[in-house]
C-alpha cells in the first residue's frame, strides 16, 4: 500500500511539473480525479490496449482531459494496476462527463469487444483532488 501511495504522489508530481513547464494551464476551479484500476491476472495488457485505442479519445469527447497514465514500476501491483489522472472543470462537470461516457455507443462497443474473454477490471477506485494553495499547478 505504501508503494501505491508513493506512486500516486509521483503521478501528481509528474502532472504538476507538466503544467509548470507550460504543457497546459488550469484554473483554480478545476478538479482532478485520480483513478486506480486493478485487473485480473494477465489482463493488464488488454486494459492498456483498450485505453490506448479507445478510452482516451472517448474521455476527451466528453470533456475529460487526460493528464497522465502509468503503471507501478515494481512489485506485485506492476502486473495488474493502471493509475491515471483526469482533469475536470468541476465535480458537476465530472459527473456529467462520466454519465455521457458510460452510455456512449463507441465506449459500449469498445468495452464489449475487449471483454469477450472476461472483464478487464476487478476493482476501480476514484479520488477527487483539488490543488492546494501552494501547488505549482492550480
Amino acid at each position: 500500500m505504501k508503494k501505491m501511495i508513493l506512486l500516486a504522489a509521483g503521478i501528481c508530481g509528474v502532472f504538476g511539473l507538466g503544467y509548470v513547464s507550460g504543457a497546459g494551464a488550469a484554473s483554480k476551479n478545476h478538479v482532478f480525479e485520480l483513478r486506480t484500476y486493478t485487473t485480473p491476472d494477465g489482463k493488464l495488457d488488454d486494459l492498456n490496449a483498450r485505453f490506448r485505442n479507445h478510452t482516451l479519445k472517448i474521455f476527451e469527447k466528453h470533456g475529460m482531459k487526460n493528464v497522465v497514465y502509468g503503471v507501478p514500476s515494481e512489485g506485485p501491483t506492476s502486473k495488474n494496476t493502471l493509475i491515471y489522472l483526469l482533469q475536470h472543470d468541476s465535480r458537476d462537470a465530472a459527473k456529467a462527463s462520466w454519465d455521457k461516457f458510460r452510455t456512449d455507443a463507441d465506449w459500449v462497443k469498445a468495452r464489449t469487444a475487449s471483454e469477450v474473454n472476461g472483464k478487464l477490471t476487478t476493482k476501480v477506485e476514484s479520488v477527487f483532488l483539488e490543488p492546494t494553495d501552494y501547488s505549482p499547478m492550480k
